[in-house]
């Protein structure tokens, strides 16, 4: 129950408008400025990727007391179509049984920030959407008012009724609704929002919205979409990325039954782009898959044929027997500390390019016409994808709709566009409504990869067991300052503030392969090498593994060259990391139990995308060398409030089976610069009889809520090699695990 008591509102600027529906309902938008409206999110930073932003959203109030709300994010399984409106329907203070949901498309003039990245949804959501539940409901409460000639302030609502108890009178907002058109709407800076402990839907166990359809294989992805007139067609790329058709037996092709379009694409330089290939059109997807294994195509040279995965190695250790390329970061005076080190400890680790491969391969369906471009697509940046297709297409972004449609998985794969500008080139190619579907081998093969990376690392202790210097020689990938997508690494990496005498290195090598973000970007890849590594180092101290982080994290130092505003806001809070790491220690048994020879615990923590996790893992190692988990414990630190406990759990649950398919088995390579591997058969995912108890926990503090998706995979992988080595005194310095001698007696 609420009542209209004043609360203090943080937004900037915003405003409502309120439009009468046939049969006596009410539409109530909020608007975002314009020039808010073109602000970009910040994927690579620590901090909300923009300051306050005013976001749209939509209430639909039927005479019948149903409230339909407005989606406005892509969905991608994380849940966000549930999320959002749970924020709007709290501060609406209705009864969540009567709420429907249904999916925005993209529309800049409306929304803002519609991007499914990042785990940016809460953090920039919080606020706004809640604002926009709760004007709603004061212009329901006026009209009451207004109604009865009493004061507002007398007012309360409760699921989707306004009530006057001095009076006995209430009203439900069906009834309302036609009146509160004319009411003027509220300043969303100014909009009394509810204390959190008068919450009846945020917090509470709520179910995904449309899980029935989907349980029941109802047509609701991208890959499911039709149009009239609509033909499929498939894309074909060279295995060398970006390398030209030389030539191609397309009246071959063309002659095969069912096929109606094959052409050359020339496409652009642009890897994350339209790339070059030959499509294939007709009206039937398995007669253009049939017509698919007849093209015979000659690929034109190109330089990226000369990289390598054993390259890429070698590279690296050339690398770590000479002089760094730069310094990004040097406290104190870390060979001076080295040299008077009691012990150093050493270690070179390594980890391979992965694929996202989401269980929805990509794909894109397209209508263009000469001055308009309809798509649905499955985009987690669908921003992006309109300026991306309409700069390639020579068309304005507002000739370009966008129709956003449930995704099977993203994992950061959708962020990227390429497939909608394939589809849109070959449907204005070939003048009819196009669906294009990638298969299995093209979604592994041409993807936006995270890259591998290698790390030299080195660590000095003094006699007490305290780490005094560490250094670190990573080896990426490059052009001069500028790292690739996603191979980049900043200057405060943890134990980065926490050593006095540090040195932070950065080699880079060139690279043709496409890189991007994979959940939690550069996280789910830093961690295991970071985190082990420290692993090492307590270990080489006699220090329990636990402890030795948080006596680290309590000895902060000043860093030696300033940082920037942005660097300094985006780093973490050791007083929330020893929070989630004493959790951890209390809900795991850390140190309790002996275990037997062959079992072992590891534990690792990491702060990404805003969000704070603490994970233990338990292994046992079989002495054949099979590694089996058999359990994990996450804790997280996200802030005040879990919007939606069922959702919270299952990403962190879904995080960490990601970050434990990552170790067992997924690794992309390259030679002469093709990928090796094709579908589910030499790329691994983790199976189900692997998959172990997950126990979870999140530790409230005071801040805003963030995001969880993202954050929750990185400790789970370092966390599973630290086990291993509890279990069996072996040292796991490279993944996947596939590729590393367990073996032990």
């Amino acid at each position: 129950m609420t009542t209209q008591s004043d609360m203090p509102g943080v937004s900037r600027r915003g405003f409502l408008r309120a439009t009468a529906l046939a049969g006596g309902g009410i539409l109530l938008a909020s608007y975002a400025e314009p020039l808010e409206a073109l602000e970009r999110l910040g994927l690579h930073t620590g901090l909300p990727p923009m300051a306050d932003p005013m976001l749209s959203a939509f209430v639909r109030i039927t005479p019948d007391g149903i409230v339909t709300i407005t989606a406005k994010n892509p969905e991608i399984g994380q849940g966000i179509k549930t999320m959002l409106p749970m924020l709007i329907a709290e501060e609406l203070d209705v009864d969540w049984a009567n709420v429907r949901v249904e999916q925005a498309d993209f529309d800049p003039t409306k929304y803002q920030a519609q991007i499914a990245g990042g785990s940016t949804a809460t953090p920039t959501n919080w606020l706004p959407q809640r604002r926009v539940g709760a004007a709603a409901r004061a212009m329901l409460v006026s009209a009451a008012a207004t109604q009865w000639n009493v004061p507002a302030a007398e007012l309360e609502t409760e699921k989707g009724v306004v009530h006057h108890r001095a009076s006995k009178r209430s009203a439900s907002y069906g009834s309302l609704a036609s009146a509160a058109v004319s009411v003027t709407p509220p300043d969303l800076a100014t909009v009394p929002l509810k204390d959190p402990k008068q919450f009846t839907i945020i917090g509470t166990r709520t179910k995904t919205v449309g899980l029935r359809d989907i349980l029941m294989g109802k047509p609701m992805f991208g890959i499911d979409v039709t149009v009239p007139n609509m033909h499929y067609a498939t894309f074909v790329k060279s295995p060398v990325f970006a390398a030209k058709v030389a030539s191609a037996n397309l009246d071959a092709i063309k002659a095969m039954p069912g096929v109606t379009h094959a052409f050359v694409v020339e496409g652009t330089t642009n890897l994350q782009g339209l790339m070059p290939g030959v499509a294939i059109i007709g009206k039937n997807w398995w007669m253009v898959q049939q017509a698919r294994k007849k093209l015979v195509v000659e690929w034109a040279a190109h330089p990226t044929s000369q990289q390598s995965s054993a390259g890429f190695a070698a590279k690296a250790a050339e690398f770590f027997a000479s002089a760094p390329q730069r310094t990004i970061r040097h406290d104190g005076d870390f060979d001076a500390a080295i040299k008077g080190a009691a012990k150093v400890v050493k270690g070179e680790y390594s980890y391979p390019f992965i694929s996202h491969a989401p269980l929805e391969p990509q794909g894109c369906t397209a209508h263009v016409t000469a001055d308009k471009c309809e798509l649905w697509t499955t985009s987690q940046t669908p921003q992006g994808g309109r300026a991306l297709v309409a700069t390639t297409l020579g068309l304005k972004e507002d000739q370009i709709t966008m129709h956003m449609v449930r995704a099977g998985g993203g994992f950061g794969r959708r962020l990227y566009n390429d497939p909608l500008v394939e589809a849109a080139w070959i449907a204005r190619e070939a003048k009819v409504p196009v669906k294009l579907l990638w298969t299995r081998e093209d979604d592994l093969q041409h993807d936006m990869f995270r890259p591998g990376g290698f790390h030299s690392f080195t660590g000095g202790l003094d006699a007490n067991g305290k780490l005094i210097a560490f250094r670190n020689h990573f080896a990426t990938f490059g052009e001069g300052e500028r790292f690739a997508p996603s191979a980049d690494i900043g200057p405060t990496e943890y134990p980065a503030r926490f050593v006095p005498n540090l040195k932070m290195d950065v080699s880079v090598m060139p690279l043709g392969v496409p890189t991007g973000a994979l959940r939690a970007p550069r996280s789910n890849a830093l961690s295991f090498a970071f985190q082990g590594f420290i692993d090492e180092c307590a270990v080489a101290a006699g220090k329990d593994p636990l402890q030795f982080r948080i006596d680290t994290l309590k000895a902060e130092i000043t860093p030696t060259a300033p940082l920037t505003p942005q660097q300094q806001a985006g780093q973490m809070d050791a007083q929330r990391v020893i929070g989630i790491l004493e959790k951890a220690r209390e809900v795991s048994g850390w140190g309790k139990t002996t275990l037997p020879k062959g079992t072992g615990m590891g534990c690792a923590f990491y702060f990404s995308h805003r969000g704070y996790f603490a994970e233990v893992v338990q292994v046992t190692v079989s002495k054949a060398g099979d590694v089996k988990v058999d359990k994990v414990w996450a804790i997280g630190d996200v802030g005040s409030d879990i919007i939606n406990p069922n959702h919270a759990e299952q990403q962190v649950q879904g995080a960490a089976m990601d970050g434990m398919s990552q170790a067992y088995g997924q690794e992309i390579t390259f030679t002469a610069g093709k990928v090796d591997q094709a579908n589910f058969n030499n790329y691994p995912m983790l199976r189900i009889r692997q998959a172990p108890p997950i126990e979870v926990h999140f530790v409230k503090t005071a801040f805003s809520p963030t995001g969880i998706g993202e954050p929750a995979l990185p400790p789970v992988v370092p966390a599973m090699i630290n086990a291993i080595f509890a279990a069996t005194g072996k040292r796991v310095r490279q993944i996947p695990l596939s590729k590393v001698d367990l073996k032990w007696s």
